[in-house]
Parts: C-alpha cells; sequence; structure tokens
C-alpha cells in the first residue's frame, strides 16, 4: 500500500498540476480511510497506550490535517473511538489515543462434525461472548443444522444487543471445501454434504457485510497466525483434529490456499496406500489414522460423544494404558509422515497441531517429532513443532477474525452511526 498523500496536489513554478478526477479523489479518500484504520489497528503495542492523530500522521506520512479528518470520519462510522489522554514524551499537551471501537462486532461461527458455535468479537479483537451446542451433524440435512446455528447465533446477538454492541457481519466455518463467492459447500464428506448452498442471509439479518462462507481448517490457520505461534512462525503447516484431519499452510504469515482454496489439506494425503478405506473416496489417507474415531477405534474407547470420548482418553493416557498409547503415537507416526512431505514440498519449517489434537499434545507431539526427524532430517526442528493454546475456539475466531478484517479493509461500506 502507497505511503503517497496522493490527495494533496503538487506545485512548482507557475505550473500546477492538475488535481485528480473526481472520481480518483474519492477513490484516494477511500484508500486513505483503510490506511488510516489499519495503522490504528496494528500500532498499539501497549495494552495501556493507543496511538494519537500525531502518531497517525507519522506512521501512514499523511498530513495531520487529513488524519483528523480521516478520524472524524471513522468516528462518525463507529469504527473507531478515543481511549483518553496519551502523553507524547515529557512536554507538551497530551494527545488522544485512538482505538478500534468495542461497541461494534462481528461474529464468528463454526459447524463442526459433533457441535456447532458462535462467539462474538468486538473491533478491539476481544471475545465478548461465546456458545457452543453438542449434536450429531454427519448426515443431517443442510437445513436442520442451520436452524440449530441460527438459534446459536440469536442469543449471541441478544448478548451483543444487551452490552450495546452493532454487528457488522460474520464469518462462518465449515470442514470441507467451500466457494466462499457462492457461499457454497462444494464436498464436505464427514458432513455427508456436496455441492450445498447454504442460506447464510437469514444468521445475521441486517448487518452490512452479511456472512461470509470459510474452511474450518483454514480459519484455525489464520487464527493461529493472528492469536497463537503464528505470531513466532512465518511459514509453517496448522494441522487441525476433528473427526476429520484438516490442514492450513501460512507462507509469508500469509494464509497459502491455492487458486481453488484446496492447499493444506493434508487429511487426505495418502500415507498407507494398502491402508483403510476413506470417506473421501481414496485410501489409505491420514485420516484414516489420525482422525478422532482412527484414534478411539485403536484406542478401545467406547462410543459416546465426542467430548467425552476425548475425556476418556486423555484419562487413560494420564494413566500410562498401554493401548491409548499406541494409538495416539500411531496417530503421531503418520502425522510425522504427511507434514515431512508438505514441509519438504513447500519448504516449511514449523508445524503446529490443534483441534482435538491440543488435548493430547504431551503424547502426541514427541511421536510427531520422531516421525518428522525419520523422514525429513533437518528440516523441521523439534522446537518448531507446536501445540495450539487455541484450542476448540480456533476455527470460531479465524471465522470472525476474517470477517473483523473485511471490516478493516472496507470502513467507506458502513453507514455512519445513527
Amino acid at each position: 500500500m502507497s505511503r503517497e498523500d496522493n490527495a494533496n496536489g503538487r506545485a512548482g513554478g507557475s505550473f500546477k498540476e492538475p488535481g485528480p478526477a473526481p472520481g480518483r479523489v474519492e477513490d484516494v479518500r477511500r484508500g486513505n480511510l483503510v490506511r488510516v484504520l489499519a495503522a490504528i489497528a496494528q500500532a498499539r503495542t501497549d495494552p495501556q497506550r493507543y496511538p494519537t492523530r500525531a502518531e497517525l500522521a507519522s506512521l501512514t506520512g499523511l498530513t495531520k490535517a487529513s488524519v483528523s479528518s480521516l478520524v472524524a470520519e471513522l468516528a462518525d462510522s463507529g469504527l473507531v473511538m478515543e481511549s483518553g489522554a496519551t502523553r507524547d514524551g515529557e512536554r507538551g499537551r497530551p494527545g488522544v489515543g485512538l482505538q478500534l471501537s468495542t461497541r461494534r462486532g462481528v461474529v464468528g461461527m463454526e459447524i463442526n462434525v459433533d457441535y456447532i458455535s458462535a462467539g462474538l468479537l468486538d473491533l478491539g479483537g476481544a471475545l465478548r461472548a461465546s456458545r457452543t451446542l453438542e449434536c450429531g451433524n454427519r448426515g443431517q440435512s443442510p437445513e436442520s443444522v442451520m436452524a440449530l446455528l441460527s438459534g446459536l447465533v440469536n442469543g449471541v446477538v441478544a448478548e451483543a444487543a444487551a452490552a450495546g454492541i452493532e454487528i457488522l457481519g460474520g464469518g462462518l466455518a465449515v470442514p470441507g471445501l467451500v466457494d466462499t463467492a457462492s457461499g457454497t459447500v462444494s464436498s464436505a464428506p464427514n458432513l455427508q454434504w456436496h455441492s450445498v448452498a447454504l442460506e447464510l442471509g437469514g444468521l445475521l439479518p441486517g448487518a452490512p457485510l452479511g456472512t461470509v462462507l470459510y474452511n474450518e481448517a483454514n480459519c484455525a490457520a489464520l487464527a493461529e497466525l493472528w492469536y497463537g505461534h503464528g505470531l513466532d512462525f512465518r511459514d509453517y503447516l496448522f494441522v487441525s483434529g476433528e473427526v476429520g484431519v484438516g490442514g492450513g499452510l501460512v507462507i509469508g504469515s500469509r494464509l497459502f490456499a491455492g487458486p481453488h482454496g484446496q492447499a493444506g489439506e493434508v487429511g487426505h494425503v495418502v500415507v498407507d496406500p494398502s491402508g483403510p478405506d476413506c470417506s473421501c473416496g481414496g485410501r489409505g489417507c491420514l485420516e484414516t489414522f489420525a482422525g478422532q474415531e482412527a484414534i478411539f477405534a485403536e484406542a478401545g474407547i467406547p462410543a459416546g460423544t465426542a467430548s467425552v470420548r476425548l475425556g476418556q482418553l486423555v484419562e487413560q493416557l494420564d494413566a500410562g494404558n498401554a493401548a491409548a498409547t499406541s494409538a495416539v503415537a500411531r496417530a503421531g507416526r503418520y502425522l510425522g509422515i504427511a507434514a515431512a512431505s508438505t514441509a519438504r514440498l513447500m519448504n516449511l519449517s514449523a508445524v503446529v497441531l490443534g483441534g482435538h489434537f491440543t488435548r493430547m499434545g504431551p503424547w502426541l507431539a514427541p511421536a510427531v517429532i520422531e516421525s518428522l526427524a525419520n523422514h525429513a532430517p533437518g528440516v523441521v526442528s523439534p522446537a518448531r513443532v507446536a501445540v495450539s493454546e487455541l484450542g476448540q475456539s480456533a476455527a470460531l475466531l479465524g471465522a470472525a477474525g476474517s470477517a473483523l478484517r473485511s471490516v478493516l479493509a472496507a470502513p467507506s461500506a458502513l453507514t455512519p452511526a445513527g
């Protein structure tokens, strides 16, 4: 993004350059709104200190007068608020700090095989409310699952209204291949959904930016980038363990999804050509060894809800149960094989384990590290195999964070606050 204040014409001698065309002036102002809003979002390094107008002028290269005008417009739109006096050095009058508004927010949502969830993120990035409902969604009609999700979202919307927070938009994460532009789930084998156009408009009626559909693993990878280990790693494979196994690639601190959004889908990478049949129609996929059902079955965990079974597995691991330990170690070995191939192919230097893998991290990570050392020695060091601290909230946070960044990218699309 250019750091020139192109809205200001330049004069030289007796010749004055013509000013920008009217449409160009409006484009420049929209771009400058984005620059100022992004600077406010990025400049805060001290929890008790926010950037002033003078600091924003320095950060953006815009004049102080331009910044003041742009800040006024952002404040009128309800996107920015003053945060109190901030003294600039030892002399002069204290400036007034500026922050993203805590009175506007976005909603993150997730549909997974055995639960749905929704949460409210204010523009400052704080999670203000969240709700999760355990339910079996495999084989259920999209309409019935969306109806359940709508009820959950309505509860979050009510909490937002009670807190005086206006919702601007939302993001929905689904475990499968999706077409974001059309809001269509192309293929979600574990939900048994194929070519399903979701009715997204009813989730947040009245929200100016609406609801956008995203891939669950990509959302979790983005959440890790924005709120977790991605703050330290620039290039990594994020592996999300749920009923299936999802994955996301982050390269140069940016999500790499590929032209069709399928990059990083390690769950259906073949790790044993003679292995079990997979729900995708293939055979020997990573998911058949490291998915929830595969681990539970290998460990001898009886049928039940996913959360109960996962709790039982962790109890068995804590107790040193041989079957549970062996099942998780086997999953780790196959995870390491898939991660080794991906790291070599994409020149990655780190692996982050998320989803249900976080609960079994102390037993799973060592097996992944050993497998990586065997199959890709020297490519990923043990210190760069990390377990996410975001847990089950990762995809929800990533979906909400994506919606938040849509707000930051298009502030002029929002009507002034009433």
